[in-house]
């Protein structure tokens, strides 16, 4: 018997093994199969629509004017939806103009968007036009700018059945507010519990003053140290443009809002990257 399998081996009748939530991945696919089940129930991918808004904005690849800068918001948005499970749709970028930014809301609607994430456009300047052509179009606003930073501008609403998210024009504020918005409605629409974003323990790399009333998330490298602790590391410089930093940070710190002045050294939660 020393090369037989005995019946029941890896799974007996009856025995539940592959329950939700569940992001399918290859092994339990096969098990699936093995099981002899043909077919399973599945969540349908949430069809997210992404809308850039601004005359200042062009595509990549191509030549900016003086007065232009290139579009990168669309490219991080779209891959974080597909990490989480989503379906992202361009609709490309919709000019500072009502009729052409309506016609852009329209498209997503009629493409039966389950979410509609603007990139910009949101916040309070003459050329921000995207929250009074939503609401001209039937938005039930939820709520408008919140305590943060960076994304301070952050919208957030329902047109009829599509789901609408407003995200800030900065890169910074719009991928942190991706991270920390988006990803977790993706994550309930999938059936997945919507959780924040996980956050851990570290230590400080550098000293941090006095937080103001906003919460912070700070980029930081991420390291550990001789005794295996996590360190995290704040760069010197904050600003919502600079996608350089997001890009080679490890973690977001997490700051409270009136947080006091901490020294290196100090324990911090942050968000892991």
């Amino acid at each position: 018997g020393a090369f037989v399998r005995p019946a029941g081996l890896d799974f007996a009748e009856g025995e539940v093994l592959l329950s939700p939530p569940l992001q399918l991945a290859y092994r339990h696919l096969a098990l699936a199969a093995a099981m002899n089940h043909a077919e399973l129930p599945v969540r349908r991918k949430p069809k997210v629509a992404i809308l850039a808004t601004g005359d200042e904005l062009v595509r990549p690849g191509t030549k900016p004017g003086p007065d232009q800068i290139i579009a990168s918001n669309h490219a991080g948005i779209a891959a974080l939806v597909e990490d989480c499970g989503g379906e992202p749709l361009d609709l490309g970028i919709s000019r500072d103009d009502p009729v052409d930014l309506a016609n852009h809301v329209r498209r997503a609607i009629s493409q039966k968007a389950d979410v509609l994430v603007t990139l910009g456009g949101a916040s309070v300047g003459d050329h921000d036009l995207v929250q009074d052509v939503l609401g001209q179009e039937g938005m039930d606003l939820a709520f408008w700018r919140i305590a943060m930073r960076p994304g301070k501008p952050l919208m957030a609403g329902r047109l009829g059945k599509t789901k609408v998210l407003g995200l800030p024009g900065n890169p910074v504020s719009s991928l942190v507010c991706g991270l920390l918005f988006l990803k977790p409605l993706l994550q309930k629409m999938l059936g997945n519990s919507a959780t924040p974003a996980d956050n851990k323990l570290a230590l400080l790399g550098a000293d941090l003053p006095e937080n103001d009333r906003r919460q912070d998330y700070v980029r930081a490298t991420l390291a550990e140290d001789p005794d295996g602790r996590l360190v995290a590391t704040p760069f010197s410089r904050q600003d919502s443009s600079m996608l350089r930093l997001l890009s080679t940070s490890g973690a977001l710190i997490v700051r409270p809002p009136h947080a006091p002045a901490e020294a290196a050294g100090a324990t911090v939660p942050v968000i892991i990257l």
